[in-house]
C-alpha cells in the first residue's frame, strides 16, 4: 500500500509538471509572436526582434522537451501505480475469498466436531441397558399408580360402611331429638306412645307416682 502511494505521488508530481512546461512553452509561442507583430508594425526594430524571439523560442523549446520528458514520467508512473493497483486488487480479492472460506471451514469444523461428540456418546451407550431401565421406570410408576387406586378404594370402602352404619343405626344426634320430643309429650300430658321398638326411660314428672317407662323412636331404615 505504501508503495503504491508513492508511486501514485510521482505520478501526480510529473503530470502537473508536465502540465506546467507545456504551459510555459506556450507561453513563449505566444511572446514570440507578439515580437513578430512589433517588428512589422515598426513598434520594435526588427533585428531587436529578431534576436528576441530567437531567444524566446529557444526557452519555447526548451519547456517543450521538458514537458515532454514530464509527460513520458508520468505515463510510466501511471501505468506503475495501475499495475500495483491491480496487484492488490487481486490480493484484496484472494484475501477475501479466502477470509470467506476460513469462516466457512472453521463453521464445519465444529459441526464436525459436535457430530463426532454426539456419535462418541451414541456409541457408548448400551441400547439393552437403556430399554431396561427405561421398562424398569414405567414397571415402577405403574405400580404407584396401582398403589395410590388401592388407597383410594379403600377409603371409599370405609367410608361406604360409615354410611351405612349411620343409615342403620341413627345418629346421636336423632336419638337425642326423639328423646326430647317424648319428654315434651309427657309433660302436656299428651300421649306418648310411638311405634314398636326400644323402650325409653322418660325422667320423673312433678305429682307423678314414679317414672314411666314410654318406647323410643324408630329411626328409619336406610
Amino acid at each position: 500500500m505504501t508503495g503504491l502511494a508513492e508511486v501514485k505521488a510521482l505520478a501526480i508530481r510529473t503530470r502537473k509538471e508536465a502540465e506546467e512546461q507545456t504551459r510555459v512553452a506556450s507561453d513563449y509561442e505566444r511572446k514570440a509572436v507578439l515580437l513578430l507583430e512589433q517588428s512589422q508594425s515598426g513598434q520594435l526594430d526588427p533585428t531587436e526582434a529578431e534576436r528576441l524571439g530567437t531567444e524566446v523560442l529557444a526557452r519555447r523549446e526548451e519547456a517543450t522537451q521538458r514537458a515532454t520528458r514530464a509527460t513520458a514520467e508520468y505515463e510510466q508512473h501511471q501505468r506503475m501505480a495501475d499495475q500495483l493497483q491491480s496487484k492488490i486488487s487481486g490480493l484484496k480479492s484472494t484475501v477475501g475469498r479466502y477470509e470467506n472460506e476460513l469462516v466457512t471451514l472453521r463453521a464445519r469444523s465444529q459441526t464436525a466436531n459436535s457430530v463426532k461428540k454426539i456419535n462418541k456418546q451414541l456409541s457408548g451407550m448400551d441400547p439393552s441397558g437403556t430399554v431396561a431401565m427405561l421398562e424398569k421406570m414405567k414397571a415402577r410408576v405403574d405400580g404407584e399408580e396401582s398403589l395410590a387406586q388401592a388407597y383410594g378404594e379403600i377409603l371409599e370402602d370405609d367410608t361406604g360402611m360409615d354410611r351405612e352404619l349411620e343409615r342403620a343405626l341413627g345418629t346421636p344426634a336423632q336419638a337425642q331429638a326423639s328423646q326430647s320430643l317424648l319428654e315434651l309429650k309427657a309433660r302436656l300430658g299428651m300421649d306418648t306412645r310411638a311405634l314398636p321398638g326400644p323402650r325409653l326411660q322418660l325422667p320423673e314428672s312433678t305429682g307423678g307416682t314414679g317414672s314411666e317407662t314410654v318406647p323410643a323412636p324408630r329411626t328409619e331404615q336406610a
